[in-house]
């Protein structure tokens, strides 16, 4: 059973929008996931760094899901994440992708459901959010 964090709605974040996110990634982590999207059901970004989870160690999985259905993995190699430290990760919406933002790293990953706006935001697993900013 996962942990549910904060759950947001109503963001309206809109192309050229920033959102940063910070928090504690727990000491014995595995995984921890932030979703971005319409809704839960409809998400434009799964971000999930994973520790020791589904056979994956140190790598980051993004994904998309639209109403329900999983899209293609994409997986990033760059692990900037410690357990038991501290994690800042931006979110930069763009005409037709989002920008991740890691320390001292960025990525993108393609706007799959060409949602106009992002209002969904949550958290899950192995992280504490501390705090939520965007602009």
């Amino acid at each position: 059973n996962v942990p549910q964090g904060p759950v947001c709605t109503n963001l309206g974040l809109k192309p050229g929008q920033r959102l940063t996110v910070k928090g504690k990634v727990a000491p014995n982590a595995k995984s921890f996931v932030m979703n971005l999207g319409k809704d839960a059901s409809n998400l434009g970004l799964h971000f999930n760094p994973r520790f020791d989870a589904h056979g994956d160690v140190n790598t980051i999985v993004c994904n998309s899901k639209k109403v329900e259905e999983w899209g293609a993995e994409q997986r990033e190699s760059v692990f900037p994440f410690q357990k038991g430290g501290t994690a800042e990760i931006a979110f930069t919406v763009n005409q037709g992708d989002l920008t991740v933002h890691l320390p001292g790293h960025q990525f993108t990953f393609p706007n799959r459901l060409g949602l106009a706006v992002f209002d969904y935001f949550d958290t899950q697993g192995d992280f504490t959010l501390q705090s939520i900013s965007w602009e």
